[in-house]
């Protein structure tokens, strides 16, 4: 249950992002809340059960933040690919990711990649998903001069109705640093309940609030219907079809997207899931006498079968969260955390009604402090020693300065080559890098 709910979060943030990425009613990917609601759920539900039974580890799995955020804001509405077509890169990495597994060129992989990138890319991610709530929630805003802005808290200049979604984000944002400090548990979960309790006890504040409210209510059987036609299996009935892409940017275009979104995609989700697993296997005492993590493959055999799974589904790249850390200090040990973590998903598939009610500056309160979260990689990054240092950080500012996970990827590995090389490592530098 500790584990449950303190990522049960994710249904909710990821559901909003994909159906409303903007914040403001707009749906360019053209799929409903109801329909990444369910899909979400079910990819969650499929990996972490088959981390229980498969790997016997108190694991658990659904879309990554990151990844999410790489796929809706990147890949769709920068690179222009529709929805359709991102899931065939995810079906893609599902795939291969299966493949390096069960022949363990996976964590081969993982190793040969210099470790400062490696913590590099998950602060660069957390910088980019913290930006975009910050944007979600109105506080970031465009501007022509200096292209972002603080958003306006001036009482005398603007409409309380615009800043009081500002304020909820605030406050509940302040309230999951508070009781994650006091070690609440499920504390995302909790901030997101109470800043939507205050976001509507604040809508008796604004005028026309309740008059001009309107909310699309759907029901769990409706939910349904708008997974099995507007997700369900898009990746093969549509996904295939670039001919509109192919029309505005070309075909090398295309050729080049595909590999680096599929490569970023892969890479994130290898970083996260082994450095997730290692961490988790680590604090519950679950590594061998080499100190390497027991039934590592099949923890990561559990995690390609339900990216797999995701993208027929519907949704983005599925990863072990970090928050199984605290069905871990709670006491979980074996599969049968997972198991019953996968059993609360499956009912949580019923509750998209409620869930609905969210409003999107109280998920944005959630971006921002699983950015904060992710962004504690760079503590074990040598920031003395240059030929680490600026690879590391190119890695995890180009993310969040060009809106685009890959690119700080690039980035990253290209300076570490060339800085490598040009400083008499060559021998360092290793073939996969």
């Amino acid at each position: 249950m500790t584990t449950f709910f303190a990522m049960v979060y994710i249904l909710m943030v990821n559901a909003n992002m994909f159906a409303n990425p903007f914040g403001g009613g707009s749906n360019p990917l053209g799929v409903s809340y109801g329909a990444i609601y369910i899909a979400t759920a079910i990819s969650a539900v499929t990996g972490t059960v088959l981390a229980g039974l498969i790997a016997n580890l108190p694991l658990a799995q659904a879309s990554g933040m990151g990844l999410n955020a790489f796929f809706v804001y990147t890949v769709c509405i920068g690179f222009g690919l529709s929805y359709s077509n991102a899931l065939v890169l995810i079906l893609f990495e599902g795939v291969v990711f299966v493949l390096l597994t069960v022949t363990g060129l996976r964590k081969k992989i993982f190793d040969s990649l210099p470790t400062a990138v490696r913590a590099a890319i998950p602060a660069g991610i957390g910088l980019f998903i913290a930006l975009l709530g910050l944007q979600n929630a109105g506080i970031v805003v465009p501007n022509s001069s200096t292209a972002v802005d603080l958003g306006s808290f001036n009482l005398l200049t603007q409409n309380w109705g615009d800043i009081m979604p500002m304020v909820v984000t605030v406050i509940t944002f302040l309230a999951i640093v508070i009781m994650s400090h006091k070690n609440v548990k499920g504390a995302v979960l909790i901030g997101i309940i109470g800043g939507m309790a205050l976001y509507y006890v604040f809508g008796f504040t604004v005028s026309n609030f309740y008059t001009e409210f309107n909310i699309d209510i759907v029901s769990p059987v409706q939910a349904f219907k708008e997974f099995s036609s507007q997700s369900l299996f898009k990746v093969f009935t549509d996904g295939f079809d670039f001919s509109a892409f192919c029309e505005k940017h070309g075909t090398a275009n295309l050729i080049l997207t595909i590999v680096t979104s599929a490569l970023a995609f892969c890479m994130v989700d290898m970083f996260d899931t082994l450095g997730t697993l290692y961490a988790a296997c680590e604090r519950a005492n679950l590594l061998d006498e080499n100190g390497e993590t027991i039934n590592m493959n099949k923890g990561m055999l559990s995690d390609a079968i339900a990216t797999t799974t995701g993208a027929i589904c519907g949704t983005s790249t599925v990863t072990t969260f970090s928050e199984v850390n605290a069905g871990v200090a709670a006491g979980g040990r074996t599969g049968l955390t997972s198991v019953f973590c996968g059993a609360f998903f499956f009912i949580a598939m019923f509750l998209s009604p409620i869930a609905q009610l969210v409003p999107s500056c109280t998920t944005a309160a959630a971006l921002i402090y699983v950015g904060y979260l992710m962004i504690m990689s760079i503590k074990n990054i040598d920031w003395c020693d240059t030929k680490m240092a600026v690879p590391a950080f190119m890695t995890l500012s180009i993310m969040p300065f060009t809106y685009n996970i890959s690119y700080g990827i690039a980035f990253g590995l290209i300076s570490y080559i060339v800085i490598s090389i040009f400083c008499g490592d060559f021998k360092k530098v290793k073939v996969s890098s």
